[in-house]
């Protein structure tokens, strides 16, 4: 079993340029359906992320 702690005091560093990341960029993507985002650090601009979710007709 994986043990969990959250730690207010700490922030990720981004994989790319290993800089604190305090906030997070997205810019939402057009797809056919759902609603996709693609997340990027401020600094360096790489991608960290990308994100899917369904609509409403799609069953969430």
């Amino acid at each position: 079993m994986i043990t969990t702690i959250e730690r207010d005091d700490l922030f990720p560093l981004c994989p790319h340029c290993k800089k604190e990341i305090t906030t997070v960029w997205f810019r939402q993507l057009k797809p056919d359906l759902g609603k996709r985002c693609v997340y990027f650090c401020p600094q360096c601009r790489a991608c960290l992320g990308i994100s899917h979710r369904k609509g409403l007709i799609m069953g969430m």
